[in-house]
């Protein structure tokens, strides 16, 4: 089991609407310079910030299955399906492009913080299914309370979210000083992106491997065996962290992405 972190600079950058629109990516496309091309099914992953808002204009995707999802302020959406339609903090705008559809996108402020998430699915497959949009509010999420933690189940168990790639999303908070216990089943890779507060990250079976990591950072383990991350809000701020948990490795050929 190992645990690697990577942090701001090892991501790529970018920006939309000259700059009103910017860009952290713990996986960006091909050529952008992050460290991480792709995690499996988990192809990128953009988490972008507008003080005032900006405008994406309209652009075609197919086959990936997209995900927005708000953290701060709104994120509009228009697509060829004709859909418009506006989501605030803790929804998901998730389009499974499919045979391909094209889409815009505006982000409202101030202060809008938000990602973009894609995945892979079998994109021989996908292509063959015709485009969709779905919108889901943040109250259409389960939410389970622990100690000191909240966790928010963006996808899995009990989400209304269903895609063909096979993945799993939460939104976990942490008091200053409390843990979390999180499993990973052997075979699988789990992600997160700090992005607020600072932390540790340890596993029950080996305690005495604890690895550190602040605000901003990307961290990734491969599990060969099931094990359980243990997760600690190290600083005197609240931790929040986005987990993605992925497929070590599918069935299906993957795009290239070099």
């Amino acid at each position: 089991m190992q645990t690697l972190v990577y942090g701001p600079s090892l991501q790529a950058t970018g920006a939309f609407d000259g700059g009103k629109i910017t860009e952290q990516k713990p996986i960006g496309f091909s050529g952008e310079g992050s460290v991480v091309k792709r995690v499996s099914p988990l192809f990128y992953w953009a988490w972008a910030h507008s003080k005032q808002g900006g405008y994406i204009p309209l652009h075609p995707h197919q086959a990936f299955e997209i995900m927005t999802y708000v953290v701060a302020g709104q994120a509009e959406h228009g697509d060829t399906l004709g859909t418009k339609s506006t989501i605030g903090p803790g929804g998901v705008q998730l389009m499974q492009t499919g045979s391909g559809v094209s889409h815009e996108e505006r982000f409202v402020g101030p202060d809008m913080e938000g990602f973009q998430i894609w995945f892979e699915p079998s994109i021989q497959e996908a292509i063959k299914r015709p485009p969709t949009y779905n919108q889901y509010e943040h109250e259409d999420f389960p939410i389970a309370e622990g100690d000191g933690y909240t966790k928010k189940t963006v996808m899995g168990e009990g989400s209304p979210i269903s895609i063909a790639a096979d993945a799993h999303m939460w939104d976990v908070e942490l008091a200053p000083g409390a843990q979390y216990s999180h499993p990973i089943a052997g075979g699988r890779t789990l992600t997160a992106l700090a992005i607020r507060g600072d932390g540790s990250w340890t596993y029950t079976s080996d305690e005495a491997k604890d690895t550190s990591f602040k605000h901003k950072d990307f961290i990734l383990t491969r599990a060969d065996e099931a094990q359980d991350a243990v997760i600690t809000a190290t600083g005197d701020t609240p931790l929040r962290l986005i987990l993605i948990d992925v497929p070590s490795h599918v069935d299906y050929p993957l795009y290239p992405k070099r």
